[in-house]
């Protein structure tokens, strides 16, 4: 197992997903407020809420950030399962 590709792949899995969920929520919030809720066992998110308008550089960094613990994490993942395997 390829350390580097490995990582690569969970990055930009990673950043596809992230992409796709920022969608889902400015398409539809309320709804995906309420799936989020749930999914938390009824956690209620709505209070850390705030109406503004959509920032471009904010996603960009979380992109950025989520891709890059991505990569390091499929990298070590795949390391780790070499040394294993052994």
């Amino acid at each position: 197992m390829s350390p580097i590709r490995t990582g690569v792949t969970l990055a930009i899995t990673v950043g596809l997903f992230y992409g796709l969920c920022t969608v889902a929520w400015a398409l539809a919030p309320g709804p995906f407020l309420s799936f989020m809720n749930n999914l938390f066992h009824g956690m209620d998110f709505s209070s850390m809420v705030r109406a503004r308008p959509f920032a471009w550089p904010g996603f960009v960094v979380a992109l950025l950030v989520l891709s890059t613990w991505a990569l390091f994490v499929g990298m070590f993942y795949a390391w780790l399962a070499n040394r294993l395997t052994r």
